[in-house]
């Protein structure tokens, strides 16, 4: 990544932050035990790589404010936040490291860790709906449903649902990582984009884009959890196996999991050359995705 991309990542990370901050310091009837299990989690670091596609994204197509987005980047990433608390729940990966440190659950027990995910989410509602209290449109209405719903039965919850129910075939697979994974993505920059003012020959360009996008972010994250190691990715390695989880690498190996995830990213790639703007911002966090070491 070079280093003007590389630098616009770190803005986007900064202004998603300073929000959340902002966000959360006028929060104070919230119950303390509450309230620190959700910070705990939500500064925790990570990529910020959705808030970072959205406002990306947003870039791509206005000359506004950045702070016009800001509040969908800190909703999702909200929402994000809240699936790894529950992700890492004893009654689902049951892992006890995330990012480096222990998972919410080890620190504020297993129903403070529920807790503080279901408030997250409703947190990240609450905001939107904030936003469109005071300065309703129908862009920012169409971004909200699209974030909620990706969130929701159809989109990332029930993902989370086939992925505890067993394994699978390759289409089988697909499907479900769509969903826990790949819908989260798609809706930040199908958000961005529609928050940006970009048309509706765009919205289906962005639409191939973060599909691509989103599948290969997964099929990373399963080659990591074989290559990689917990000091680097921050989390425990080798849990879909313990879990008898159905991986691409289990599923069709690592070097034909390897050539799928290059297949994907030239497939989002292509998506973008159809995009009249400057999308170079874009291109450079699916080759980020590609090449990412943890």
């Amino acid at each position: 990544m070079n280093e003007a991309i590389a630098k616009k990542l770190q803005e986007y990370g900064i202004a998603t932050e300073t929000y959340l901050s902002e966000y959360f310091s006028t929060k104070s009837k919230i119950p303390e035990k509450l309230y620190d299990s959700m910070l705990y989690s939500i500064n925790a670091g990570g990529k910020r790589l959705r808030p970072a596609l959205l406002l990306g994204t947003f870039e791509t197509f206005s000359n506004k404010q950045l702070v016009e987005a800001e509040p969908f980047a800190a909703s999702i990433e909200m929402i994000h936040t809240y699936s790894l608390i529950h992700d890492d729940l004893p009654s689902m990966d049951d892992d006890d490291l995330r990012r480096g440190k222990p998972s919410n659950h080890i620190v504020y027990g297993e129903s403070g860790a529920i807790l503080a995910g279901d408030a997250l989410l409703n947190l990240a509602m609450e905001n939107i709906l904030n936003v469109l209290n005071r300065n309703y449109d129908n862009g920012k209405l169409r971004a909200a449903m699209i974030i909620m719903e990706a969130a929701g039965a159809t989109g990332m919850i029930g993902g989370q649902v086939l992925d505890i129910e067993g394994t699978y075939d390759g289409d089988s697979l697909a499907v479900m990582h769509s969903m826990k994974t790949g819908a989260l993505i798609k809706a930040a920059v199908l958000a961005g984009g529609i928050l940006g003012g970009c048309h509706k020959n765009d919205e289906i360009h962005l639409e191939d884009y973060s599909h691509n996008l989103g599948c290969a972010f997964q099929i990373k994250d399963d080659i990591l959890d074989v290559e990689s190691t917990s000091d680097i990715l921050g989390k425990p390695i080798g849990s879909d196996s313990r879990n008898e989880k159905t991986t691409y690498t289990s599923l069709y190996g690592l070097e034909t999991a390897k050539k799928m995830l290059n297949e994907r990213i030239i497939d989002s790639l292509d998506a973008l050359n159809r995009v009249d703007r400057d999308t170079g911002f874009l291109e450079a966090i699916a080759v980020h995705i590609r090449d990412r070491k943890d």
